[in-house]
């Protein structure tokens, strides 16, 4: 059989001059209209947060906007490629057909997947987790990095970086939820007065909010619950302090800090453990001898 070249170029520039010239056009446009989602979900951030500085609300329209690129580009995706089907003459409707029967059989196969999808959806529309959040989730804690539909991404204080399945989140714990707080147990020696720890706790307080370095980041002054328990060695009270997100963990270091050096100048003893020892008693009544080596004389010993 003889091969007519002449022919199959002849095709060629025909289906070129045709399907191939709409093919290279939609191609063109999908290029077009990716950069556009971009810059659309960019202009989406910018307009919604121009007005508010409410840092809150920025994280959620992040969060948000991340989301809205990715559905937009996904939408430009399958027009595309349905399109570039049909100018290669490939029938659409059977390949939907297929694509269906195929995705159901997946489906069976990948239950986890499309299970992590209706859960990140679901954290998203309730708004649990924005991107910045400090959060605990799927027995992993860190800063949110990126959210999707399918895994939620944590960087921890030591940098590692945990993806957590959306499925997999079954309780979240977020600490910088519109604002935060830091319980404070601060112990004492027996011998000191509460109330006046109590006031010297305020004064330490009241120096830090009136520090420029701090006063923005704290909502609110110090709240002293009082003398929370009896420790083994200390008496133990309880304080918290309500500061802006995330910015809890800076403010209590330095208010920590500060109360160890107005403890120091009262002379207020933050206590080591105590021991007591008890050598018991004979039926006489009679406590066996204690034996007590001197420094520097080890091998003589008294009675006690």
């Amino acid at each position: 059989m003889k091969i007519n070249i002449n022919e199959y170029i002849q095709e060629f520039v025909d289906w070129f001059l045709t399907s191939g010239l709409r093919v290279g056009i939609t191609l063109i446009l999908t290029f077009v209209a990716l950069k556009a989602a971009g810059f659309f979900a960019a202009r989406l951030i910018a307009a919604l947060s121009r007005h508010r500085d409410d840092v809150e609300y920025q994280k959620r329209t992040r969060t948000l906007g991340s989301i809205v690129r990715y559905v937009l580009n996904t939408a430009v995706l399958i027009i595309a490629a349905m399109i570039v089907l049909g100018e290669l003459g490939i029938e659409i409707g059977p390949v939907l057909a297929a694509a269906g029967i195929v995705g159901l059989a997946v489906g069976f196969g990948a239950q986890s997947l499309v299970k992590d999808v209706i859960s990140g959806f679901f954290i998203l529309m309730e708004d649990q987790i924005r991107e910045g959040d400090v959060v605990q989730i799927g027995g992993q804690g860190g800063l949110v990095e990126k959210i999707s539909l399918r895994t939620t991404k944590l960087r921890d204080l030591a940098g590692n970086v945990h993806y957590v399945p959306n499925g997999k989140i079954d309780v979240v714990t977020n600490m910088t939820k519109e604002y935060s707080r830091y319980v404070f147990d601060i112990g004492v020696a027996y011998r000191e007065d509460v109330d006046e720890v109590i006031g010297l706790i305020r004064e330490v307080d009241e120096e830090l909010r009136g520090d420029p370095a701090f006063k923005d980041d704290i909502l609110e002054p110090m709240e002293v619950l009082g003398l929370d328990q009896f420790g083994e060695s200390a008496l133990v009270i309880k304080a918290r302090t309500k500061t802006l997100p995330i910015k809890q963990w800076g403010v209590a270091r330095e208010f920590n800090r500060r109360l160890k050096m107005k403890f120091d100048e009262n002379d207020v003893e933050i206590p080591f453990p105590h021991v007591t020892l008890y050598m018991g008693q004979d039926k006489k009544g009679h406590a066996p001898p204690l034996h007590l080596a001197r420094e520097g004389n080890p091998g003589r010993s008294e009675d006690v």
